[in-house]
């Protein structure tokens, strides 16, 4: 059942006045800051409000105008953008707070545009997982990319804009090139496009036409880092950690996977899928992709790089969910949105606070730092075990129903592919933890904030290390909502039943 309200649109514009007030209080930090803690909190709380609707199987749905004959620009809100929506603001809500000792800690330039872009990237975000057709959310989707494009090269540094104009190179090419193409077809055979349960292309279209669409999204949608369009991901390191946490690991990564599941849910539908038997070929692309992504991986020294392309690995355990074409494969693909999502994050606010209090960046350089900085490794081994797959960890919930799906699809090679990617996970991060626990601190190693007075230098083993506090606490809240969503996830498979039926 559809009924019309205005939360998905107040939603979506809440980040939006929240920009407009970081500008207009940029003379005082405090305030400036303050506005977008607040903005995060309310937009969270109006999503929370749509909770209920969704799950007694409504959809809520605004239209603004319409701009085309059957395109219109509005919001629909079903389960799969309501989780979306979910983990963008609720982690934006941590990242705010984060921000705040990242930023100061590290005094940053800039920092009024870094927070303005932010909150509108938001709001983009925001309007992807409630638009209601392929034009509303085609928009959005590159205005996340226009708006994180000042994010990525906010050190304004040599190696920063290289990076940002592969980052953008990466995500709007593709994006003309084929999503736009695949958009246009999508109109010309369905006549929408709007989303609908089963998919709106016609099942006697020509087949082999079908199938062209088909991969001209998949490898249009560029921000879900299928390779080889995953440079763009490692390269958009460059940008300050936050960015990296939540743009990367939530906003535009996320943004790229809702947008192939509404490609397979709303678009072409389960059964024509099926019919056109597309979604083995997608299986083994994206199976590709996790293990070799994990591999490259296995390679770097630096630790955001590392993490990164455990992200482009990850991203496609979502696809793969999505091209089994089965309930429970689908179900492990959504709920990964959301597992990986917090997981992610957490270890990017770990590296953000390693770097603020140490000036570190790569891993041979962390021997012996989990015994200065405890509370951020800690959270960095629980987190690592969601990426494994470890019991009672979300990462785990995600693995087992893929699992389940792959027997389902009698895909039974899957399974080995998802056994080798959680292998390859703990060779690439469990070292990690093992350096910075159990290896004693490296007798050269100096800390950018310590030193005595008179500008002497003092031992390795005497030289503090005092973890920023504004860090520490989102790291230990996601760290904790890493593990609580394992443990108790039937809020996120209540919405997804929405979607899978």
């Amino acid at each position: 059942m559809e009924i019309e309200s205005i939360k998905p649109f107040l939603a979506t514009m809440i980040p939006f006045v929240g920009a407009v007030l970081i500008l207009a209080t940029r003379k005082n930090r405090n305030i400036r800051e303050g506005c977008s803690l607040v903005a995060g909190v309310l937009m969270f709380f109006v999503v929370l409000g749509m909770i209920p609707s969704v799950l007694d199987g409504k959809t809520l749905h605004y239209t603004l105008f319409t701009f085309w004959p059957s395109v219109p620009i509005g919001f629909r809100v079903d389960g799969l953008g309501l989780l979306l929506a979910l983990v963008s603001s609720f982690t934006w809500i941590l990242t705010s707070l984060y921000s705040i000792g990242y930023m100061r800690g590290l005094n940053e330039h800039a920092q009024t545009r870094y927070y303005f872009f932010f909150a509108v990237t938001l709001f983009a975000t925001l309007g992807a997982a409630f638009s209601n057709n392929w034009f509303t959310l085609f928009l959005f989707y590159e205005l996340i990319t226009f708006f994180t494009y000042p994010l990525v090269v906010h050190h304004e540094t040599k190696e920063a804009w290289a990076g940002g104009n592969k980052y953008l190179l990466y995500l709007m090419a593709p994006s003309k090139l084929f999503l736009g193409i695949a958009i246009i077809l999508t109109y010309y055979y369905a006549g929408t496009l709007d989303f609908k349960a089963n998919g709106i292309l016609p099942v006697d279209a020509e087949s082999t036409t079908l199938t062209i669409i088909f991969f001209l999204y998949l490898f249009g949608i560029a921000k879900v880092a299928i390779m080889p369009f995953s440079a763009w991901l490692p390269a958009s390191m460059v940008a300050p950690t936050p960015v990296s946490a939540l743009l990367h690991a939530v906003a535009v990564v996320n943004t790229g996977v809702f947008c192939v599941l509404r490609v397979i849910i709303n678009t072409f539908g389960v059964d024509l899928m099926k019919a056109l038997e597309i979604g083995s070929v997608a299986v083994y692309i994206a199976s590709f992709t996790i293990i070799m992504a994990s591999i490259y991986a296995l390679s770097r020294d630096n630790l955001k790089e590392r993490i990164a392309y455990s992200t482009v690995s990850q991203l496609s355990y979502m696809v793969l969910g999505g091209v089994l074409l089965t309930s429970s494969g689908l179900t492990g693909g959504i709920i990964h949105i959301a597992n990986h999502a917090i997981a992610k994050i957490t270890l990017f606010f770990c590296a953000g606070a390693i770097y603020v209090a140490t000036r570190k960046t790569d891993i041979s350089q962390l021997n012996g730092i989990g015994r200065q900085m405890p509370w951020t490794m800690t959270a960095f081994a629980i987190a690592t075990l969601s990426m494994i797959g470890v019991p009672p960890s979300a990462g785990f919930l995600s693995k087992w129903y893929l699992s389940l799906g792959a027997i389902e699809a009698n895909q039974v090679p899957i399974i080995f592919v998802l056994l080798a990617s959680g292998l390859l996970n703990a060779a690439y991060f469990i070292p990690i933890v093992h350096r910075a626990f159990f290896k004693s601190p490296d007798k050269e190693l100096s800390f950018a904030l310590a030193g005595d007075k008179d500008g002497g230098s003092m031992e390795a083993s005497e030289l503090p290390v005092k973890e920023p506090m504004f860090c520490i606490i989102p790291i230990c809240v996601t760290a904790v909502v890493s593990i609580l969503l394992g443990i108790f996830p039937n809020l996120l498979l209540d919405l997804i039943k929405q979607v899978t039926g």
